[in-house]
């Protein structure tokens, strides 16, 4: 009879692990967390802070019958009577039940500013603390831990404890109490003693909550007073961010984010000074730390990778990404419609080098073709981005203006008439008709015609010109005026044409024409070609987006299919075009040919005898060219046949399009980066004599510096280090004194944003 073989449960446990029963026992991890195992198995665990899973682990341990009640409680470190309390909450309220509440005052303090002034006042006055608490309406303990806080007395006896079931009494120490969410600590007042980085206000019951849907919109921030926050300088950043309109319009779009524990708010604001931080992707996450970045968004931490990403995802998933870039282009209008009496178009490529079938197209600052997606961006007169749409494939920028124009009407208003700038892609009469149709002016370079140069204009029309730019700075320019016709070729107004005025700039011995439909009264001719130029601003902006923003990144690896029935050059087309091209050319050789035969029967070398040329002959040297010919015509038939374009499914059905809705949000993140800092930047120029040459250099020293955090009953107090030099900390101080005028609140409080500076501590 076989025998059957048993082995009994392996007792190993880990090294790090503590036993607390016969191969059960208790390991904790580096970061706070733990693991349970059982006869060399992981069988619990749980992180850093999460509370609710740590008593989850002890009881259900406890039940498996793994371990005593005794033995589970003094490995996680409590009480028999605690442990059967965590079961029989677990088995009254499920998990959710295992979340402890709120630390602190259960009820709202008696220590309220008044009681406050009055104990110190009473103090001053030599009034023992006895009779002081009676006065107040407090107790002992309250009455010193005020007097404390406020350095005046020294710390109670060790003997000496608060009454009990008295709300008002902190703990007896010379530290601050953490408080729950929402509220500030006593010691956190300006002119308090602050602790040096203290822990952030626990908030293992709201992750709890949100890990089962429970807790709502999202965790409110709250702050710990504290000294010396290594990102306190990102918080500068807040009331510029305001002005972007980001959250406001993200909120009108989008609404809310699903129940859990970043609200859309606190995604959006960490991107953002993710982003002026010059990590603005979601793997730059990883290298800044999330407890300090935490810090600054009120929270225990910031969010990370995964998280980042699946709010995005989130985002994206609504397909309203367009929408809120032209809700943040209406908003800025409003606020400030004086930048938008020019409008910059320009075309911006940018290249995929990843493994899809993406749409080729030609990228001008590499110099060839490649795959690429094709974006329409808007910026200001000053060159700031406004709106940013993605283009069909391979559209001209012409036609890409031409579907903006709607957009366009919607952002400036119905009565604004502002003037688009662009380039030479953007050359189409039939485009300039429909600008002016629909109430807008125009602003572009004179583009000559296929196989034809624009006439120059005679020497003596140029007359020296004077005109100061936005900047303040006067130039001077060799300008001449004229008008011209352009003839309308296709389209709905094919046949008509369209009178423009055209200023043109002698410059180096070279003619440069621009067209406007803007009169002189209204912008003179220095001014035409100061703004034309001024377009460079636009390009400025895509360096510097790529430079410091990743503006090219692939945020995400998702495409979509294209359209197949969209239209597509034909590739047939192309080698039919190149068939009669060659036809052409061989019935030119044919006919070279058969003329140098003809000229030498005519005129015969000396000693050569005449020959009579009959039609014999001339029908014989005629063969080829007529061959030539009918093969020129037969080539020219079926490249008529062949249609110009094919539908996508015809020519390439397995290309794909890159996801477009989570670009589009991304840039909106990084437009707002971009304009915050702007907007901090041009803030110093009145301040700071080297703002032209070191004003954003300035703000990203002043967003990474270290600070203080104030928490108040109705202000937030950010009191910053010093810069690195004298001069920047005064010019960081008239910076901030600007910015406490705008009462800006931070992002889901009430608590209105306070700037202060320390004193540069010079050296010897």
């Amino acid at each position: 009879m076989a025998r059957m073989l048993t082995q009994l449960p392996l007792p190993l446990l880990p090294g790090t692990a503590r036993e607390i029963a016969p191969g059960v026992g208790v390991a904790g991890g580096p970061d706070g967390g733990g693991v349970v195992w059982v006869h060399g198995l992981a069988t619990f665990a749980w992180d850093a802070g999460d509370e609710a899973a740590r008593r989850l682990a002890a009881v259900q341990l406890w039940q498996l019958k793994a371990a005593r009640q005794a033995q589970v409680a003094a490995g996680f470190g409590v009480i028999p009577l605690t442990l059967w309390r965590w079961r029989k909450d677990l088995a009254g309220g499920g998990v959710a039940a295992l979340v402890s509440g709120p630390k602190g005052p259960q009820r709202p303090s008696r220590l309220t500013p008044p009681v406050v002034a009055k104990i110190r006042e009473l103090d001053g006055q030599g009034m023992r603390k006895a009779a002081i608490a009676a006065a107040a309406g407090v107790s002992e303990t309250s009455v010193r831990n005020v007097l404390r806080a406020a350095g005046a007395v020294e710390p109670a006896p060790q003997d000496e404890a608060p009454a009990a079931g008295e709300p008002d009494g902190g703990p007896p120490t010379a530290e601050p109490a953490q408080e729950a969410p929402g509220r500030a600590a006593s010691a956190g007042e300006p002119g308090g003693a602050l602790p040096v980085l203290p822990d952030p206000v626990p908030r293992d019951g709201e992750r709890a909550l949100a890990r089962f849907g429970l807790l709502g919109e999202g965790a409110a921030p709250a702050f710990v007073p504290g000294a010396r926050y290594p990102l306190a300088g990102l918080l500068l950043a807040l009331p510029a961010l305001q002005q972007t309109g980001l959250l406001a319009c993200a909120r009108q779009v989008y609404g809310r984010l699903r129940d859990g524990y970043y609200s859309l708010d606190a995604v959006l604001v960490h991107l953002v000074l993710q982003a002026l931080l010059r990590e603005p992707r979601a793997e730059g996450a990883t290298r800044v730390p999330p407890p300090a970045m935490g810090r600054v968004l009120g929270l225990d931490r910031a969010p990370e990778v995964k998280t980042i990403r699946r709010k995005i995802s989130e985002l994206a998933a609504a397909g309203r990404a367009a929408d809120l870039q032209m809700a943040i282009a209406q908003r800025r209008a409003q606020a400030r419609p004086d930048e938008l009496a020019i409008m910059y178009i320009d075309g911006h490529t940018r290249a995929y080098f990843g493994k899809r079938d993406v749409q080729k197209m030609h990228v001008a600052r590499l110099k060839f073709p490649g795959p690429a997606t094709e974006e329409t961006w808007v910026t200001d007169s000053a060159g700031d981005p406004l709106l940013v749409v993605m283009a069909e494939p391979s559209s001209s920028l012409a036609a890409q203006i031409k579907e903006l124009l709607p957009g366009l009407r919607q952002i400036a208003g119905q009565d604004a008439r502002p003037t688009l700038c662009f380039d030479r892609g953007g050359w189409s009469p039939d485009l300039f008709a429909d600008i002016i149709h629909a109430g807008f002016h125009l602003l572009t370079y004179r583009k000559a015609s296929p196989g034809k140069d624009i006439p120059d204009l005679p020497a003596g029309q140029f007359s020296t010109v004077t005109g100061t730019g936005d900047d303040g700075r006067a130039r001077e320019y060799k300008l001449a005026e004229s008008a011209v016709e352009l003839a309308i070729a296709k389209g709905g107004r094919k046949g008509e044409t369209v009178r423009l005025r055209q200023v043109t700039r002698l410059d180096k011995g070279k003619q440069v024409h621009v067209l406007t439909d803007r009169q002189s009264g209204d912008l003179p001719a220095a001014d035409v070609i100061y703004r034309m130029g001024s377009r460079w601003r636009e390009e400025n902006y895509f360096r510097y987006g790529r430079a410091h923003f990743a503006l090219d990144a692939l945020d995400t690896y998702a495409v979509t299919a294209e359209d197949p029935g969209r239209k597509v050059p034909s590739p047939a087309k192309k080698a039919a075009a190149a068939a009669v091209k060659t036809a052409k050319k061989n019935l030119a050789a044919a006919q070279a040919a058969r003329d140098a035969k003809l000229t030498a029967l005519r005129s015969p070398a000396p000693g050569q005898p005449a020959v009579v040329i009959t039609n014999q002959i001339l029908a014989k040297l005629d063969v080829p060219v007529a061959t030539a010919r009918r093969k020129l015509e037969d080539a020219q038939a079926a490249a008529r046949a062949i249609p110009a374009k094919i539908p996508l499914s015809e020519h390439n059905p397995d290309m794909v399009r890159l996801d477009t809705e989570t670009k589009l949000i991304t840039h909106a993140i990084r437009m707002a980066a971009y304009n915050a800092e702007t907007i901090l930047a041009r803030a110093l120029d009145s301040g700071y004599a080297r703002a032209g040459d070191e004003a954003y250099a300035l703000i990203r020293e002043a967003l990474a510096t270290s600070g203080d955090i104030i928490p108040g009953p109705a202000d937030l107090t950010i009191r910053l280090d010093p810069l690195s030099a004298p001069r920047r900390t005064r010019a960081l101080a008239a910076l901030c004194n600007r910015l406490n005028t705008t009462s800006t609140r931070y992002p889901g409080t009430k608590l209105t944003l306070r700037y202060e500076v320390k004193e540069h501590q010079g050296t010897t």
